[in-house]
């Protein structure tokens, strides 16, 4: 059974965009072992696709740092496959290929016969660290290429003259050959410049996260990810150096997607959000080139950004660019990722119907308001194209198919496990559906509009509220049961007739953040046949938050 979380009625978070930045790295290996420091994830493919092009590559491994292991303390030149510390990949070795992904922020040991440069295509990602107390660190950095010393460039690590740059701390690196006493070899913080594709040892115990003198802070990985509804997204960046630092800024194009990746359509047009006091609002000034912004020693700025949306007109492009960041003091250079789509209803939502009212079909009518509000889960996709579908279940993660994209799919065969992908995939589900793939609606989600579901529920559905798979009178089942029996003897269909009515404004009047945007809703009213003579109606509100901005869904049913 694959790996599945987020049941549908504990939803908190939303599902990661399907689309990604791109940029080529290049790592150039010596003849032996060497270290790189991956700053970009390129876990779209496996180790084996992106190194078949590289036969002289015969090892690959990723440093996993655990506090509870002290394998590296004494010696940082010898791994052992002992040890949780190293995940590994040996060509043609099927016993060792642990590792199946490149995943970013991480430091990697490759052995190659031979010099070569290996090119690796990666999505950006904010810089990261995690320092550990127990053991040695294996670490890269986002610094300016083979600009600053290690004096320099740690000068502002939390106590550094008594951690990094003390007498008895050691930075390793590697410079190919075998592993001996001088591969790693030790490095002077003085005179060492840092290569920002490299990783390296320090053999200090420290606890940080420390990346760089200067510090950023995003919504999260995706960096500047405005998907379909936010207009401005802001970046902290804090100086934690003792002088004063000048931030040059600029935009930059994606490479092209990987095969079998979504592609890009276009690149993102970004404002600089600059508050006006004497207007008391912001002025979006258009970044044509680089502009700069100068930090104060120990200083901290938000920077502002907003997307340009009138060139995104197609709900299913994607737009993607980079924004990287350098100081005119040579220390850092970061890239961020950007990325837009266009303002639509598309994607994954999750609704609640709050039944409240009735219609009072007894001999002696008393009332049609119901004693206390009645909850419906609901689960519905939009594609690209407006069209709805009302699901039993839902599923997100990589895709099987090639190139194994982010999606959505009806089927957990069309989604690949934890251990294929090394993430988990989430499954959303709605109980109170029959056990169908899909329901199309008519009409649209749209503000004034309405979308309208028929929902079938056969006499024989698990989810028909008639049935009872361990009752006699409610299993259709003949006495002897052994004999199916028909609709009508023991259960019998159901249809509901669903209409979501989307309004301008919450139906309670209250205040709800995102409404018509994030969030959508309106009045709800719902047919029920089969249950009575009579046709049954009731109604109430509904309010629809949207888990997943992915367009597009896979279909199939599952073949169970």
């Amino acid at each position: 059974m694959k790996k599945t979380a987020f049941f549908l009625l504990a939803i908190c978070s939303t599902a990661l965009n399907t689309h990604a930045q791109w940029v080529n790295k290049t790592y150039a290996l010596a003849d032996g072992w060497n270290s790189i420091w991956l700053s970009g994830d390129a876990s779209y493919a496996t180790v084996s696709d992106l190194l078949s092009a590289y036969p002289n590559i015969t090892d690959v491994w990723r440093w996993n740092p655990n506090p509870d292991q002290v394998t590296f303390t004494t010696s940082p030149s010898l791994p052992t496959t002992q040890s949780e510390e190293w995940t590994i990949w040996k060509r043609g070795d099927a016993n060792e290929q642990t590792l199946s992904r490149f995943i970013g922020n991480s430091a990697y040991l490759i052995h190659s016969e031979g010099a070569t440069s290996l090119v690796l295509k990666q999505k950006p990602l904010p810089p990261a660290a995690s320092w550990q107390i127990s053991g040695a660190n294996f670490l890269g950095f986002p610094a300016l290429s083979q600009t600053p010393t290690f004096s320099k460039y740690f000068a502002s690590f939390p106590s550094a003259n008594t951690t990094v740059l003390s007498p008895s701390s050691k930075i390793y690196k590697y410079t190919g050959g075998p592993l001996n006493a001088s591969n790693p070899i030790q490095v002077s913080p003085s005179t060492e410049t840092i290569d920002p594709q490299a990783a390296y040892w320090f053999q200090t115990a420290t606890v940080s996260n420390f990346t760089a003198p200067l510090e950023y802070e995003l919504p999260s990985d995706d960096g500047l990810a405005f998907g379909r509804t936010l207009n401005s997204i802001t970046v902290g960046v804090t100086n934690r150096s003792t002088t004063s630092l000048t931030l040059t800024i600029n935009l930059e194009n994606s490479v092209p997607a990987p095969s079998g990746q979504p592609g890009i359509n276009g690149s993102v047009t970004l404002f600089r959000r600059v508050f006006n006091s004497s207007t008391g609002s912001y002025d979006q000034i258009p970044i044509e080139g680089s502009f700069t912004v100068t930090l104060p020693a120990s200083g901290r700025a938000n920077l502002d950004f907003g997307v340009d949306r009138r060139e995104l007109t197609n709900s299913n492009a994607h737009h993607a660019s980079i924004l990287r960041i350098r100081d005119t003091s040579s220390l850092t250079d970061v890239r961020l990722p950007v990325s837009a789509q266009a303002a639509s209803t598309a994607g994954l939502w999750l609704s609640k119907a709050t039944v409240s009212n009735v219609v009072n079909i007894s001999p002696n009518p008393s009332g049609s308001t119901t004693s206390r509000p009645f909850e419906l889960i609901f689960l519905m996709h939009v594609d690209g194209e407006g069209v709805a579908r009302l699901l039993s279940q839902a599923y997100v993660g990589a895709l099987a198919s090639p190139g194994n994209p982010r999606g959505i799919a009806i089927s957990e065969d069309a989604i690949q496990s934890y251990a294929q992908s090394g993430v988990s995939p989430q499954r959303y589900f709605a109980a109170q559906m029959p056990l169908v793939p899909f329901i199309a609606a008519t009409g649209s989600v749209a503000i004034g509009d309405t979308a309208t579901c028929n929902i079938s529920i056969p006499y024989d559905d698990p989810t028909n509220p008639f049935v009872h798979s361990y009752h006699p009178d409610h299993d259709n089942l003949d006495a002897s049961f052994a004999l199916k029996l028909g609709e009508g003897q023991e259960s019998y269909s159901i249809g509901r007739t669903c209409e979501f009515t989307f309004t301008n404004e919450p139906p309670s009047g209250a205040s709800v953040s995102g409404w018509g945007t994030t969030v959508l809703g309106g009045t709800y009213a719902e047919t029920l046949t089969g249950l009575n003579s009579q046709p049954l109606q009731v109604s109430g509100t509904f309010a629809m938050r949207r888990i997943s901005e992915i367009a597009d869904i896979d279909l199939t049913p599952s073949e169970d």
